[in-house]
């Protein structure tokens, strides 16, 4: 059974197999966002980008990129760094306006 899954996951060793469900809990975190930006957007009957989705991306994104780190895969890599940028400029964009806003 063990080796089936093994063989399933492509990994040798339990220490790869830990890594690919951290991997996968990274993916998790990161569909949940659309779900979280889905569910917000039907609510409000328009297109919206709740800030829980940009929280989401960091933190499935902070994971994926250990896991491509640990996989060493040079495209992975880039694009969750990449990424990371991206939502953590978006974060401080939206802080930085609602500090603006008089309360």
């Amino acid at each position: 059974m063990v080796e089936t899954v093994f063989k399933w996951l492509a990994v040798d060793s339990w220490f790869e197999f830990w890594w690919v469900i951290v991997g996968l809990g990274g993916q998790l975190l990161f569909t949940a966002r659309f779900l979280v930006q889905w569910i917000a957007s039907e609510r409000a009957g328009r297109s919206i980008v709740p800030l829980a989705f940009w929280y989401l991306s960091i933190g499935g994104g902070l994971v994926l990129l250990a896991y491509a780190l640990f996989r060493k895969d040079p495209v992975f890599i880039l694009g969750q760094s990449t990424g990371l940028f991206i939502y953590s400029r978006n974060l401080w964009l939206i802080h930085a306006e609602r500090r603006r806003q008089p309360e």
